[in-house]
């Protein structure tokens, strides 16, 4: 790439958009016929040889698409299917073709657009990605001298309905698993409540004992020697004639 094609791939505010018109007219087909082209903005590279997610920082441009000249490696010799398998999935096509017609001349065909969806593993089995590849080439009777496709790679959006229900499946899973939580705690707590009840109506009724190491409580006992002191002794024939008084009612 020289310096002025740097320069007008870093210019601010660019963005690559090209139609499909555009992509299959002018791009691929000035790559097939080896026509040069000023702004070197889509690369050339055998996505098969890497996973989807590595094939956006090896791309010369694009933000959500990525395009790619990609040569067609096929099984069983120049008629047998393309080679789309990788190290760790592969790229199942997705209904048939469809072709893209000029809008100059709606008669004419400029090519034919496959959809593609990569899936991890190997086939027939594989897990579904939301990884989507559009694949442009050439219409079947256009003698191209290469065997080349124009390729855009991005991910599929998802929508705000499969969102909003991913949040919902996340909030009821949170919810009972703390209501879970909360009701084996109580389920712990009724136990230990019924098993401190259940050893409260073991216990025999008795009354208290006190400890061994505790001493005998001394009740002090009341002398009757007062009464031969010699001042109660003198008082005692006024006691006797003593009465008390009572008030009237």
């Amino acid at each position: 790439m020289d310096e002025e094609s740097k320069y007008e791939l870093k210019l601010p505010g660019f963005r690559f958009h090209p139609t499909e018109e555009e992509l299959l007219n002018f791009y691929l087909k000035s790559m097939v016929f080896g026509k040069k082209f000023r702004g070197d903005v889509i690369g050339f590279l055998n996505i098969y040889n890497y996973d989807p997610k590595d094939l956006p920082k090896l791309a010369k441009t694009g933000e959500r698409e990525w395009y790619f000249f990609v040569p067609r490696d096929r099984k069983h010799g120049g008629g047998g299917r393309p080679n789309r398998t990788t190290a760790k999935g592969f790229w199942k096509a997705t209904g048939s073709d469809r072709q893209i017609m000029g809008g100059s001349d709606p008669k004419q065909t400029l090519g034919l657009k496959k959809t593609l969806v990569f899936y991890e593993g190997r086939a027939p089995r594989g897990r579904k990605t939301n990884w989507i590849m559009n694949e442009y080439r050439l219409p079947d009777n256009c003698s191209a001298p290469k065997d080349i496709v124009l390729c855009k790679i991005y991910m599929k959006a998802t929508s705000l309905k499969v969102l909003e229900q991913r949040a919902a499946m996340e909030e009821g899973a949170k919810t009972h698993a703390s209501s879970s939580l909360d009701s084996a705690s109580l389920q712990f707590e009724g136990k230990e409540l019924k098993r401190e009840r259940e050893e409260r109506e073991s216990r025999p009724c008795s009354s208290l004992v006190l400890p061994n190491n505790i001493a005998e409580l001394q009740v002090p006992k009341m002398s009757m020697d007062w009464m031969h002191d010699s001042f109660w002794t003198n008082l005692s024939p006024w006691l006797d004639n003593f009465t008390p008084f009572m008030p009237l009612c």
